[in-house]
């Protein structure tokens, strides 16, 4: 089969923050909101997980908003790069895998199946 592994580099967004409108994995950290008034953990509980968002330079959100340099998810939660917010921030980010088999991240149209069918056929025979 085509290789279909991957190195994945994390950018330290303190560092360096991605190109606006680049689709990235984004590890986010921030704490959950805490079960009841009554929890032993008021804060809520600490995370830090990966999510799919992208990053823009401009972001209004749906209550007109203005954020600048910010990661956005599919929800349209806006998150900011570590050290600009206190709660719920991203901490590291990467540039997304390409398509199994491809060096692109996107075939559109036309051009779907067969790089669907390029990949599925290069598996070796069994």
């Amino acid at each position: 089969m085509t290789g279909l592994n991957t190195k994945v580099t994390w950018v330290d967004v303190r560092e360096r923050l991605p190109q606006s409108g680049v689709p990235v994995a984004a590890a986010i950290t921030g704490r959950y909101p805490a079960d009841s008034v009554e929890s032993d953990t008021a804060l809520g509980e600490a995370f830090w997980l990966v999510r799919p968002m992208y990053f823009t330079t401009l972001h209004f959100g749906e209550d007109g908003t203005e954020h600048r340099d910010c990661f956005v998810d599919s929800d349209g939660f806006v998150r900011s790069p570590y050290g600009v917010a206190d709660d719920d921030t991203v901490t590291h980010w990467a540039e997304l895998p390409t398509l199994p088999g491809t060096t692109t991240h996107l075939v559109l149209g036309e051009d779907v199946q067969p790089a669907l069918q390029d990949v599925w056929s290069a598996r070796p025979a069994t």
